[in-house]
């Protein structure tokens, strides 16, 4: 690395252009593309190393896991060796900073964020609401904000509905109309939610983003690592999430304008997700973020199968692009190479449409901006090795490091402040202990089953206060027949009929 850009890669031979990533213009974006088994995560994990070097942190999800090699130093491999020869380099292994991170709390940090901070744009999309539905539950949100509820997890949003489906005519008075079915299909979709694990990133403590913004004691930027194997087989959560840090850093950040360097490099893999099925109105606020984001400092990059996942808004902002091989077997498949070939800086030295379809393993096309902000002709590049470990981690490894990190304690264990839930308890005189007991116990359907478990209960008159000590009185024959009744329900949740059952039920309650 130069004192003031990244090398990526250089061209074959020795008079080969080197190929550098300037810092002072690395926020403004960038794509990486190419067809699965190319190197595009090597070429991540280089442009991920060369920022931790220059002393700017890194956020990117890991997809198969092979980003956690980060943390470990690289072999000697002739590969490697060879490679760095070609490029005029010295090869020599070493490792990086590394802090990890789950929403699930498993392989890394816990990552929390309040229903608030998500807000009811992105929580639409995630719950997939028809546009109705996503009418209901922005009236909800503001209800919840003109009376001081605060929404920290899924419960207080399961609460807030409650009261809305209990005065419908009284919000629907104030904020327009509000249906119990509606509501009911959205307390539906939350069940599915939460089924999913989803209801673990809801809470607090919440995410600074400070913590990502750091580096270690040597000046070199922290790589923060999401572990997402778990999280991709959940779309649309992966996508909100990432949608939702951008959106934090936006609103929070200040501006800065233009710097030497970048406070944040921020690395979003399989980015066709964000894009997947989004509504205009989500695609108009991605745009503007990406737009607008770099003068706080960020610079975005994304990493996709093909160019046309990204949509042309979007795609028009990304001055820093480097592409490995596509392959044209389809009519999209050409249709992309095209457009791929279009959106360079054109060489006259070589047919750069033909040239996608040729390029090696580990070779790709690159254009990057130039001193005066304007694209560099596109080139043909070998990519340079990366020096630490390619590859995952091993189990023993990642849990020692996670045991070390900086960040221990700190988010590891949940809190649970007072908010809507309580409130809106404490205003029907309920006791909330039941409800968060069963929640703990039970997990994502705990929540719903020990609300449902404390209602029925208030309905039976059997609600009985604890003893004196803590200790609750046994349970009566109501209690009983309510508490195996939920235990029935949890079971067949997931047939057809548990959730004819389920839905009869609650809809009963709502109409009390």
């Amino acid at each position: 690395m130069s004192g003031d850009g990244i090398l990526v890669g250089k061209g074959a031979g020795s008079g080969g252009k080197a190929e550098t990533l300037l810092l002072r213009l690395a926020n403004r974006h960038g794509l990486v593309a190419g067809a699965t088994g190319t190197g595009k995560t090597v070429t991540l994990q280089v442009m991920a190393e060369g920022f931790s070097n220059a002393g700017v942190p890194v956020f990117a999800a890991d997809i198969k896991g092979d980003l956690s090699g980060l943390a470990a130093a690289g072999e000697s491999k002739p590969v490697f060796v060879k490679r760095a020869e070609e490029l005029g380099l010295t090869y020599e292994p070493d490792r990086f900073p590394v802090v990890f991170w789950d929403l699930f709390g498993e392989q890394g940090h816990p990552i929390r964020c309040t229903v608030t901070e998500m807000g009811p744009l992105l929580l639409a999309r995630l719950l997939e609401l028809n546009d109705t539905q996503e009418g209901v539950l922005n009236i909800a949100f503001r209800l919840a904000d003109e009376n001081q509820w605060p929404l920290i997890d899924l419960k207080d949003l399961r609460a807030l509905l409650t009261f809305c489906a209990e005065n419908l005519k009284e919000v629907s008075g104030k904020y327009g109309n509000v249906s119990g079915a509606s509501v009911g299909a959205i307390q539906r979709q939350l069940l599915m939610l939460e089924n999913q694990g989803a209801d673990r990133f809801f809470g607090e403590p919440a995410l600074n983003l400070d913590d990502f913004m750091r580096t270690d004691r040597e000046g070199r930027g922290i790589v923060n690592i999401l572990a997402a194997d778990k999280l991709m087989q959940k779309p649309r959560l992966y996508a909100s999430f990432l949608l939702w840090m951008l959106s934090e850093l936006f609103e929070h950040l200040p501006e800065v304008g233009d710097l030497e360097k970048p406070k944040l490099v921020f690395f979003f893999d399989e980015a066709h997700l964000l894009f997947d099925d989004a509504p205009k109105a989500l695609l108009d606020a991605v745009e503007q973020v990406v737009r607008l984001i770099r003068s706080k400092g960020v610079g975005v990059y994304f990493v996709t199968q093909n160019p046309l996942d990204v949509p042309e808004t979007v795609l028009g902002q990304l001055g820093n692009r480097v592409q490995h091989a596509l392959r044209a077997f389809t009519p999209r498949d050409q249709r992309a190479v095209r457009a791929a070939a279009e959106t360079f800086r054109q060489n006259p030295g070589f047919d750069v449409a033909k040239a996608i379809t040729e390029l090696g393993v580990g070779e790709a096309l690159v254009s990057f901006l130039e001193p005066k902000g304007t694209p560099s002709v596109v080139e043909r590049a070998l990519i340079a090795p990366p020096t630490a470990r390619v590859g995952p981690l091993t189990p023993a490894e990642r849990a020692e490091l996670i045991a070390k990190s900086p960040l221990r304690g700190k988010y590891d264990e949940a809190v649970d402040n007072e908010s809507a839930y309580e409130i809106l308890a404490k205003r029907k005189g309920l006791d909330t202990a039941p409800a968060e007991a069963a929640q703990q116990s039970e997990g994502g359907l705990g929540g719903l089953l020990g609300n449902l478990g404390g209602m029925l209960g208030g309905v039976l008159g059997t609600g009985a206060p604890p003893a004196k000590g803590g200790r609750r009185p046994p349970k009566s024959l109501a209690e009983q027949v309510v508490s195996s009744a939920a235990r029935s329900m949890a079971r067949s949740v997931g047939t057809q009929v548990g959730n004819a059952i389920l839905r009869n039920v609650l809809g009963g309650l709502m109409k009390r």
